[in-house]
């Protein structure tokens, strides 16, 4: 034990013995319950004050590194090495906690993980179940592909030509006319909501929307500074945009065809009012297109096929019909919007997948999508009628619901305000998961999101039973405590 701290080094003698304290317990010299030498003895070893030793001392016990035993001595503390890992790494906590990326709610953290478990019964998933995926037809269709050296490579920034190309001629018939130049292929439309953010807008701009939005349970836009305002699409609209918009950047998000969560249709009238009050404002509108081909009856012409002014960005995509495991969506818009769009893309991801753009070319070409659709459609429907089937027979009293226009979902509306967190977890005790209203609008506590198109036919009647259950409880109990009150 020949070591002596320096006075010419940089850090004064107290931190260098508590270093050299340190390195002994982190080689294991000094393990777990090692009693160190007196205050006296050390001061002598070292050629300091006994002051400079206890000064070090303490700084170790402050840390966790030693303990006292009164009457007995200092000694390495038992969770000494857990206190020197985390004195060693970086604070991570802090860099989360600081990041730009803010967390989702609580709420949708859990159904995010527990979407991942076999024995959920999924009331509120918002994708197909696997039964109706064609995953037999996508593996025949990759045998009929041919693909050259040149397709296993990086795609262009905007995406594959040939399925701009065929995206162009399959939005024609919605009424968009587009050219290849106009589309950038995006890996489903939450990254194209997540590029227009940062690649369009300052900080403080403002994200209008209806005030039941799916934009609530994601934050592509919240997370890079906008500020998201919910509006009432009445007569006073223009009125509406000008006072809240002021001479901030703005953008309206809409969703026309089968809204989520609400499954709620725009008509012609309502679609048009929006597009000449934001023209007239000069507010660009997104308008979140991926479910019309799910729509039960006619399709009527998006907000897209009005404009005559490069006003709308465009989304679809085909995660909500053919596969979400594809992650290829569209983006039309401007040719100098979709440019700026693509090369923020290519700095991200360096393009979508290039054998999934070849899988989705395959499939709009063929003619083998629009089959497809048609089947999907009826699926969907006779799923639909199912459950309308037990809520009739089973809510009719507690809650209401417009029948499903299309899409995968039914907006249940209770008549008490009983949907809040207590109700979700209760439910995920019974093993069954649910999307409550309050994560749409933090406001809600009657509605839940309620999903026909991913559990089985067995799963939805048990899982309505078990709801149906739960809602009844949490009726009674509202009505004690109301009663209570009284």
């Amino acid at each position: 034990m020949s070591w002596q701290p320096t006075r010419q080094g940089e850090q004064t003698l107290q931190q260098q013995i508590a270093t050299w304290i340190t390195e002994h317990i982190e080689r294991g010299d000094w393990v777990a319950g090692t009693k160190l030498p007196t205050q006296r003895q050390l001061a002598m070893q070292f050629g300091v004050n006994r002051s400079t030793v206890q000064q070090a001392l303490e700084e170790l016990k402050a840390a966790g590194i030693l303990e006292a035993k009164v009457g007995s001595g200092i000694y390495v503390a038992h969770n000494s090495w857990h206190t020197l890992i985390k004195l060693t790494q970086p604070n991570w906590q802090t860099y989360i906690d600081t990041s730009l990326h803010k967390p989702n709610y609580h709420t949708i953290q859990v159904i995010n993980e527990y979407e991942q478990r076999d024995d959920i019964i999924r009331l509120g998933t918002g994708e197909l179940a696997p039964s109706l995926l064609p995953s037999a037809e996508i593996e025949a269709s990759l045998k009929e592909l041919s693909l050259q050296p040149k397709t296993l490579g990086y795609s262009s920034p905007q995406g594959n030509l040939w399925l701009r190309e065929a995206i162009c001629d399959y939005v024609k018939k919605r009424g968009i006319h587009a050219q290849p130049q106009n589309v950038c292929i995006v890996s489903g439309a939450l990254q194209a909501l997540q590029l227009i953010a940062v690649g369009l807008l300052e900080q403080g701009s403002i994200v209008f929307q209806d005030k039941t939005s799916y934009l609530n349970s994601v934050h592509p836009f919240q997370s890079v500074g906008m500020q998201m305002m919910a509006i009432d699409r009445d007569e006073q609209l223009a009125q509406t945009l000008a006072q809240k918009k002021r001479k901030r950047q703005a953008v309206f998000y809409a969703v026309p065809t089968l809204n989520n969560p609400t499954g709620g249709v725009w008509t012609t009238r309502e679609k048009k009012q929006l597009y000449e009050t934001c023209k007239q404002a000069r507010i660009p509108i997104i308008e979140d297109d991926v479910y019309h081909e799910l729509l039960f009856d006619e399709v009527t012409a998006p907000i897209k096929a009005m404009d005559d002014s490069g006003q709308v960005l465009y989304i679809g995509s085909v995660s909500k019909t053919l596969s979400p495991g594809l992650r290829i969506g569209w983006l039309i818009g401007p040719t100098t919007v979709i440019e700026r769009l693509a090369d923020i893309k290519m700095q991200t991801d360096y393009g979508s997948s290039a054998i999934s753009q070849e899988i989705v070319l395959h499939w709009l070409q063929s003619g083998k999508y629009e089959k497809y659709i048609v089947s999907l459609r009826q699926r969907l429907q006779q799923r639909a009628d199912y459950v309308e089937t037990i809520l009739r027979e089973q809510f009719c009293d507690i809650a209401e619901w417009e029948k499903p226009k299309g899409g995968f979902y039914i907006w249940l509306k209770f008549y008490a305000p009983i949907v809040d967190k207590e109700l979700f977890t209760k439910l995920l005790h019974r093993l069954v998961l649910i999307n409550p209203g309050y994560i749409y609008d933090p406001q809600d506590t009657q509605h839940i999101r309620l999903s026909y198109a991913y559990a089985t036919n067995e799963e939805l009647k048990a899982g309505l039973q078990i709801l149906h259950e739960h809602v009844l409880e949490a009726v009674v109990k509202r009505n004690k405590e109301k009663r209570f009150e009284a």
